[in-house]
Protein backbone atom coordinates (compact mmCIF):
# COMPACT_ATOMS: atom_id res chain seq x y z
CA UNK A 1 0.00 0.00 0.00
CA UNK A 2 1.88 3.36 -1.06
CA UNK A 3 1.75 6.10 1.64
CA UNK A 4 -1.08 7.99 -0.60
CA UNK A 5 -3.56 5.01 -0.15
CA UNK A 6 -2.63 4.44 3.72
CA UNK A 7 -3.74 8.19 4.18
CA UNK A 8 -6.92 7.95 2.49
CA UNK A 9 -7.73 4.87 4.39
CA UNK A 10 -6.44 6.61 7.64
CA UNK A 11 -8.66 9.79 6.56
CA UNK A 12 -11.64 7.84 6.09
CA UNK A 13 -11.10 5.59 9.58
CA UNK A 14 -10.64 9.16 11.19
CA UNK A 15 -13.87 10.61 9.66
CA UNK A 16 -15.89 7.57 11.32
CA UNK A 17 -14.62 8.02 14.48
CA UNK A 18 -15.40 11.57 14.63
CA UNK A 19 -18.87 11.09 13.49
CA UNK A 20 -19.71 8.27 15.93
CA UNK A 21 -18.16 10.65 18.79
CA UNK A 22 -20.62 13.34 17.11
CA UNK A 23 -23.61 10.82 17.68
CA UNK A 24 -22.89 9.69 20.56
CA UNK A 25 -22.42 13.52 22.09
CA UNK A 26 -26.20 14.21 20.60
CA UNK A 27 -27.61 11.42 22.53
CA UNK A 28 -26.51 12.89 25.49
CA UNK A 29 -26.84 16.18 25.43
CA UNK A 30 -29.59 18.77 24.06
CA UNK A 31 -28.93 20.54 21.08
CA UNK A 32 -30.07 23.62 22.21
CA UNK A 33 -27.51 25.86 20.18
CA UNK A 34 -28.44 29.23 21.78
CA UNK A 35 -25.94 29.27 24.97
CA UNK A 36 -22.50 29.08 23.42
CA UNK A 37 -22.74 30.27 19.71
CA UNK A 38 -19.25 31.78 18.41
CA UNK A 39 -17.01 31.53 21.71
CA UNK A 40 -13.92 28.79 22.03
CA UNK A 41 -10.99 28.23 19.92
CA UNK A 42 -10.57 25.04 17.81
CA UNK A 43 -12.51 22.23 19.10
CA UNK A 44 -13.33 23.87 22.63
CA UNK A 45 -17.13 25.05 21.43
CA UNK A 46 -19.68 22.90 21.08
CA UNK A 47 -20.79 20.30 17.83
CA UNK A 48 -22.67 23.18 15.99
CA UNK A 49 -20.99 25.89 17.57
CA UNK A 50 -18.91 28.58 15.18
CA UNK A 51 -15.56 28.35 16.67
CA UNK A 52 -12.74 31.18 16.31
CA UNK A 53 -9.71 30.53 14.21
CA UNK A 54 -6.23 33.14 14.85
CA UNK A 55 -5.65 34.04 11.35
CA UNK A 56 -3.06 37.01 10.15
CA UNK A 57 -6.40 39.37 9.93
CA UNK A 58 -7.19 38.73 13.37
CA UNK A 59 -9.63 36.50 15.03
CA UNK A 60 -12.03 34.62 12.63
CA UNK A 61 -15.08 33.00 13.25
CA UNK A 62 -15.69 29.81 11.26
CA UNK A 63 -18.98 27.42 10.95
CA UNK A 64 -18.41 24.23 13.44
CA UNK A 65 -18.07 22.07 10.49
CA UNK A 66 -17.55 23.99 6.66
CA UNK A 67 -19.51 21.78 3.87
CA UNK A 68 -18.67 24.63 1.22
CA UNK A 69 -14.98 25.63 0.99
CA UNK A 70 -12.95 27.81 -1.52
CA UNK A 71 -9.46 28.08 -1.67
CA UNK A 72 -7.38 30.65 -3.35
CA UNK A 73 -3.90 29.67 -3.89
CA UNK A 74 -2.59 26.15 -4.55
CA UNK A 75 -1.30 25.43 -1.12
CA UNK A 76 -4.32 25.59 0.21
CA UNK A 77 -5.84 23.56 -1.91
CA UNK A 78 -2.97 21.03 -1.61
CA UNK A 79 -4.01 21.12 2.44
CA UNK A 80 -8.01 20.91 1.98
CA UNK A 81 -7.74 17.84 -0.72
CA UNK A 82 -4.51 16.41 1.92
CA UNK A 83 -7.45 16.43 4.63
CA UNK A 84 -10.13 15.12 2.71
CA UNK A 85 -12.53 17.99 1.86
CA UNK A 86 -13.05 18.77 -1.86
CA UNK A 87 -13.82 22.10 -1.81
CA UNK A 88 -16.56 23.47 -4.07
CA UNK A 89 -14.49 26.16 -5.73
CA UNK A 90 -10.74 27.03 -6.21
CA UNK A 91 -8.00 29.21 -8.25
CA UNK A 92 -5.97 27.97 -11.20
CA UNK A 93 -2.19 28.16 -11.28
CA UNK A 94 -1.05 29.90 -14.59
CA UNK A 95 0.02 26.37 -16.42
CA UNK A 96 -2.09 24.82 -19.09
CA UNK A 97 -3.90 22.16 -16.97
CA UNK A 98 -5.49 24.49 -14.79
CA UNK A 99 -5.34 23.12 -11.41
CA UNK A 100 -1.76 21.55 -10.75
CA UNK A 101 -0.88 18.08 -12.67
CA UNK A 102 0.41 16.14 -9.49
CA UNK A 103 -3.47 16.21 -7.81
CA UNK A 104 -5.38 12.94 -8.47
CA UNK A 105 -7.30 13.92 -11.30
CA UNK A 106 -10.49 12.27 -9.30
CA UNK A 107 -9.85 14.83 -6.32
CA UNK A 108 -10.13 18.04 -8.71
CA UNK A 109 -12.70 16.74 -11.00
CA UNK A 110 -16.30 18.48 -9.92
CA UNK A 111 -14.40 21.93 -8.58
CA UNK A 112 -15.39 24.91 -9.94
CA UNK A 113 -13.02 27.41 -11.58
CA UNK A 114 -13.03 30.80 -9.81
CA UNK A 115 -10.36 32.30 -11.85
CA UNK A 116 -6.70 32.78 -11.75
CA UNK A 117 -4.89 32.50 -9.01
CA UNK A 118 -3.78 36.56 -8.32
CA UNK A 119 -7.29 37.62 -9.88
CA UNK A 120 -9.87 35.53 -8.67
CA UNK A 121 -13.29 36.04 -9.87
CA UNK A 122 -15.53 37.59 -6.62
CA UNK A 123 -18.80 37.48 -8.53
CA UNK A 124 -18.06 33.29 -9.37
CA UNK A 125 -17.06 32.96 -5.10
CA UNK A 126 -19.88 34.60 -4.28
CA UNK A 127 -22.18 32.49 -6.74
CA UNK A 128 -20.97 28.91 -5.31
CA UNK A 129 -22.34 30.15 -1.83
CA UNK A 130 -19.17 29.25 0.45
CA UNK A 131 -18.95 28.99 4.51
CA UNK A 132 -15.25 29.62 4.30
CA UNK A 133 -12.51 30.85 1.92
CA UNK A 134 -8.76 30.01 2.68
CA UNK A 135 -5.49 32.11 1.25
CA UNK A 136 -3.09 34.09 2.41
CA UNK A 137 -2.40 37.82 3.14
CA UNK A 138 0.80 37.75 0.51
CA UNK A 139 -1.89 36.76 -2.25
CA UNK A 140 -4.75 38.40 -1.42
CA UNK A 141 -4.80 40.93 1.72
CA UNK A 142 -6.31 43.58 -0.43
CA UNK A 143 -9.18 42.00 -1.54
CA UNK A 144 -9.61 40.49 2.10
CA UNK A 145 -12.48 43.54 2.86
CA UNK A 146 -14.64 42.15 -0.25
CA UNK A 147 -14.09 38.43 0.69
CA UNK A 148 -15.02 38.54 4.24
CA UNK A 149 -18.16 39.98 2.91
CA UNK A 150 -19.04 36.47 1.29
CA UNK A 151 -17.80 34.21 3.85
CA UNK A 152 -15.44 33.43 6.75
CA UNK A 153 -12.04 34.23 5.55
CA UNK A 154 -9.12 32.60 7.02
CA UNK A 155 -5.29 34.15 5.45
CA UNK A 156 -2.21 32.94 6.62
CA UNK A 157 0.51 35.72 6.76
CA UNK A 158 2.76 34.04 3.52
CA UNK A 159 3.21 31.24 1.38
CA UNK A 160 5.49 28.71 0.96
CA UNK A 161 8.51 28.57 3.49
CA UNK A 162 5.80 28.51 6.33
CA UNK A 163 4.06 25.36 4.47
CA UNK A 164 3.85 23.42 8.38
CA UNK A 165 2.48 26.04 10.12
CA UNK A 166 -0.17 27.42 7.27
CA UNK A 167 -1.49 23.67 7.21
CA UNK A 168 -2.16 23.72 10.48
CA UNK A 169 -4.20 26.74 10.44
CA UNK A 170 -6.26 25.23 7.50
CA UNK A 171 -6.66 22.13 9.45
CA UNK A 172 -8.28 24.69 12.10
CA UNK A 173 -10.17 26.17 10.64
CA UNK A 174 -11.42 23.29 8.60
CA UNK A 175 -11.80 21.35 12.53
CA UNK A 176 -9.29 18.38 10.86
CA UNK A 177 -7.22 18.53 13.41
CA UNK A 178 -6.77 14.69 14.27
CA UNK A 179 -6.78 14.30 10.32
CA UNK A 180 -3.78 16.42 10.31
CA UNK A 181 -2.13 14.93 12.83
CA UNK A 182 -1.93 11.89 11.30
CA UNK A 183 -1.22 13.41 7.51
CA UNK A 184 2.03 14.73 9.75
CA UNK A 185 2.86 11.64 11.19
CA UNK A 186 2.39 10.00 7.74
CA UNK A 187 5.21 12.64 6.73
CA UNK A 188 7.48 12.36 9.67
CA UNK A 189 7.66 8.38 8.77
CA UNK A 190 8.59 8.67 5.20
CA UNK A 191 11.29 11.21 5.44
CA UNK A 192 12.71 9.00 8.06
CA UNK A 193 12.35 6.04 5.53
CA UNK A 194 14.06 8.41 2.72
CA UNK A 195 17.03 9.28 4.89
CA UNK A 196 17.67 5.63 5.99
CA UNK A 197 17.54 4.58 2.13
CA UNK A 198 20.07 7.43 1.43
CA UNK A 199 22.59 5.86 3.94
CA UNK A 200 21.47 7.56 7.29
CA UNK A 201 21.60 11.25 8.53
CA UNK A 202 25.24 11.19 7.87
CA UNK A 203 25.48 10.26 4.69
CA UNK A 204 22.74 12.29 3.74
CA UNK A 205 24.11 15.12 5.31
CA UNK A 206 27.52 15.12 3.79
CA UNK A 207 25.40 14.40 -0.05
CA UNK A 208 25.01 18.46 -1.14
CA UNK A 209 21.93 18.97 -3.09
CA UNK A 210 20.77 22.18 -5.23
CA UNK A 211 17.70 23.49 -6.58
CA UNK A 212 17.69 25.04 -9.43
CA UNK A 213 14.81 27.01 -11.17
CA UNK A 214 14.25 28.28 -15.32
CA UNK A 215 11.84 30.89 -15.00
CA UNK A 216 10.45 32.91 -18.04
CA UNK A 217 11.19 36.59 -17.78
CA UNK A 218 13.42 36.24 -14.92
CA UNK A 219 16.82 35.32 -14.07
CA UNK A 220 18.01 31.32 -13.18
CA UNK A 221 17.06 30.43 -9.64
CA UNK A 222 19.25 28.34 -6.75
CA UNK A 223 17.23 28.46 -4.36
CA UNK A 224 18.39 28.88 -0.93
CA UNK A 225 17.18 27.57 2.47
CA UNK A 226 13.97 29.45 3.51
CA UNK A 227 11.22 28.04 0.60
CA UNK A 228 9.21 25.04 0.30
CA UNK A 229 11.39 22.51 -1.08
CA UNK A 230 14.10 23.41 0.90
CA UNK A 231 12.67 22.62 4.15
CA UNK A 232 12.19 18.91 2.71
CA UNK A 233 15.22 19.01 1.83
CA UNK A 234 16.67 19.98 5.13
CA UNK A 235 14.12 17.20 6.80
CA UNK A 236 15.78 14.74 5.14
CA UNK A 237 18.62 15.96 6.12
CA UNK A 238 20.21 16.54 2.82
CA UNK A 239 23.68 19.14 2.64
CA UNK A 240 23.02 22.16 0.68
CA UNK A 241 26.15 23.78 -0.99
CA UNK A 242 27.59 27.34 0.14
CA UNK A 243 26.01 29.39 -2.79
CA UNK A 244 22.67 28.89 -1.11
CA UNK A 245 23.88 31.55 2.21
CA UNK A 246 23.93 33.94 -1.07
CA UNK A 247 19.74 33.41 -1.23
CA UNK A 248 18.49 36.81 -0.95
CA UNK A 249 16.02 36.65 2.20
CA UNK A 250 16.85 33.05 2.24
CA UNK A 251 14.60 32.64 -0.75
CA UNK A 252 17.18 32.16 -4.02
CA UNK A 253 20.39 33.79 -5.59
CA UNK A 254 19.23 34.36 -8.97
CA UNK A 255 22.12 33.86 -11.93
CA UNK A 256 22.79 34.40 -15.53
CA UNK A 257 23.67 31.10 -17.67
CA UNK A 258 27.17 32.59 -17.51
CA UNK A 259 27.11 32.08 -13.58
CA UNK A 260 25.44 28.80 -13.85
CA UNK A 261 28.83 26.76 -12.71
CA UNK A 262 27.81 28.41 -9.13
CA UNK A 263 24.91 25.75 -9.21
CA UNK A 264 27.21 22.90 -9.31
CA UNK A 265 26.43 20.26 -6.53
CA UNK A 266 26.22 16.66 -5.52
CA UNK A 267 22.91 16.34 -7.10
CA UNK A 268 21.23 18.86 -9.17
CA UNK A 269 17.45 18.98 -9.46
CA UNK A 270 15.83 21.49 -11.83
CA UNK A 271 12.42 22.75 -13.28
CA UNK A 272 11.39 24.87 -15.94
CA UNK A 273 8.10 27.82 -15.23
CA UNK A 274 6.88 28.77 -18.84
CA UNK A 275 9.16 28.19 -22.15
CA UNK A 276 12.03 26.54 -22.09
CA UNK A 277 13.69 28.89 -24.76
CA UNK A 278 12.14 31.92 -22.81
CA UNK A 279 13.32 30.48 -19.27
CA UNK A 280 16.76 30.00 -20.58
CA UNK A 281 16.79 26.07 -20.01
CA UNK A 282 17.88 25.69 -23.67
CA UNK A 283 20.61 27.76 -23.84
CA UNK A 284 21.13 27.12 -20.48
CA UNK A 285 21.72 23.35 -20.63
CA UNK A 286 22.83 23.07 -23.62
CA UNK A 287 26.27 25.18 -23.02
CA UNK A 288 29.45 24.06 -21.91
CA UNK A 289 29.59 25.82 -18.22
CA UNK A 290 26.55 23.63 -17.40
CA UNK A 291 28.01 20.17 -19.37
CA UNK A 292 31.29 20.75 -17.29
CA UNK A 293 29.57 20.68 -13.85
CA UNK A 294 30.43 17.82 -11.74
CA UNK A 295 26.68 17.18 -11.07
CA UNK A 296 26.41 16.67 -14.84
CA UNK A 297 29.44 14.74 -15.43
CA UNK A 298 28.61 12.00 -12.60
CA UNK A 299 24.82 11.87 -13.76
CA UNK A 300 23.49 13.56 -10.77
CA UNK A 301 21.71 15.81 -12.58
CA UNK A 302 17.67 15.61 -12.50
CA UNK A 303 14.96 17.39 -14.51
CA UNK A 304 11.58 17.36 -12.52
CA UNK A 305 8.33 18.74 -12.79
CA UNK A 306 7.68 22.64 -11.79
CA UNK A 307 4.02 22.09 -10.76
CA UNK A 308 5.32 19.50 -8.24
CA UNK A 309 8.24 20.66 -6.71
CA UNK A 310 7.67 24.27 -6.73
CA UNK A 311 3.93 25.25 -7.38
CA UNK A 312 2.28 22.88 -5.45
CA UNK A 313 3.15 23.50 -1.56
CA UNK A 314 1.74 20.82 0.48
CA UNK A 315 2.02 17.75 2.06
CA UNK A 316 0.45 15.76 -0.78
CA UNK A 317 3.22 17.38 -2.99
CA UNK A 318 5.93 16.73 -0.31
CA UNK A 319 5.08 13.15 -0.30
CA UNK A 320 5.66 12.60 -4.09
CA UNK A 321 8.62 14.31 -3.68
CA UNK A 322 9.98 12.30 -1.22
CA UNK A 323 9.69 9.51 -3.49
CA UNK A 324 11.38 11.43 -6.40
CA UNK A 325 13.99 12.38 -3.93
CA UNK A 326 14.89 8.54 -2.86
CA UNK A 327 14.33 7.23 -6.63
CA UNK A 328 17.14 9.70 -7.84
CA UNK A 329 19.63 9.89 -5.38
CA UNK A 330 19.81 6.35 -4.77
CA UNK A 331 20.32 5.47 -8.32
Amino acid sequence: MTLLQHRSRTLAVASLTVAAALALSACGFSSDSGSASGSGSGSEGSAGAPRTVKTAMGDVKVPAAPERVVVLDTAELDSVLTLGVKPVGATHADVDSGFLNYLPKDQVTGITDVGQMMTPNLEAIAGLKPDLILTSKIRHGDKYAELSKIAPTVMTENTGYPWKENFQVHAEALNKKAEAKMVTDDYARHVADVTEALGGKEKAGATEVNMVRFVEGADIRIYGKKNYIATILADVGLGRPAVTDKAKDGFSYDVSPEKIDLADADAVFHSTYGDPKKAKETQTTGGGLWKNMDAVKNGKVFAVDDQLWIQGIGYTAADKILHELQTNLTK
